[in-house]
């Protein structure tokens, strides 16, 4: 397909980062959804970048209301998109909105199962900094050049500490109505659902999700940074997708 996004469906998208980032680091991709005529809105998530002192109490609830609070600006129905550890918190907006919520667009990530959290990180003076891009394995930064290492390197801030372990609390199931689209880095729909298989309660609630579909990126998992133009066309197609 043409890495070059369409001109229908306009929509209001809610980007959401995964750890460490903030909505600068959507910019890439925003440039061209805005081309095709969305209205984008990319968060920057409490607590990233203060001290314990500022950040401590703040928990994975705190980041599921702040981006409820941005659905709830937008007077239209909305996208929302979650990468990596904020595909959690786009599920969570999806529990607390299904009604308002169009579609939510997992980003080399999956729905999480009520009751459990993103990962666990080490915490430094009371946050969890950005560990660099060595800790990854290589399957994950590969495609990121030392330059675009370089380059989003200073893009990164440590998050709240208990952001990454805080588990997720969900209701009784309104958000599997919500229609899904999960664009993962290197899996298509069938590896993904064979390695599904050995996460236990995360393959239940993705068998529970009534519209799911499952789309290859052919990215590491930061495809904002490495391949921004095919991401934002790929979250074009999924939007446009009836």
């Amino acid at each position: 397909m043409s890495d070059a996004p369409s001109n229908l469906g306009r929509m209001d998208i809610i980007l959401i980062p995964g750890l460490w980032l903030d909505a600068s680091s959507w910019s890439e991709v925003t440039t061209d959804l805005e081309r095709a005529g969305h209205t984008v809105h990319p968060l920057t998530m409490p607590g990233v970048d203060l001290p314990a002192a500022e950040s401590a109490d703040i928990g994975i609830a705190d980041w599921v209301d702040a981006a409820v609070a941005a659905v709830d600006a937008v007077a239209a129905p909305v996208v929302v998109v979650g990468h990596s550890g904020g595909g959690n918190v786009a599920w969570g907006v999806a529990d607390a909105r299904p009604d308002r919520v169009s579609r939510v667009i997992f980003v080399d990530t999956v729905p999480p199962p009520s009751g459990f959290g993103i990962s666990e990180f080490e915490i430094v003076d009371g946050v969890v900094p950005f560990p660099g891009w060595e800790f990854f394995p290589a399957e994950d930064v590969d495609d990121l050049d030392e330059a675009t290492r370089a380059r989003t390197a200073p893009l990164t801030h440590s998050v709240p500490a208990r952001v990454p372990t805080d588990e997720i609390k969900l209701g009784p199931g309104a958000r599997h109505r919500v229609p899904v689209t999960l664009l993962m880095g290197g899996l298509d729909q069938e590896t993904l659902e064979s390695e599904l298989e050995q996460w236990g309660p995360y393959a239940e609630e993705f068998r529970a999700i009534d519209d799911a579909e499952v789309v290859r990126i052919g990215s590491g998992h930061w495809p904002q940074f490495s391949v921004p133009n095919r991401l934002a066309a790929l979250l074009d197609a999924a939007i446009t997708r009836r």
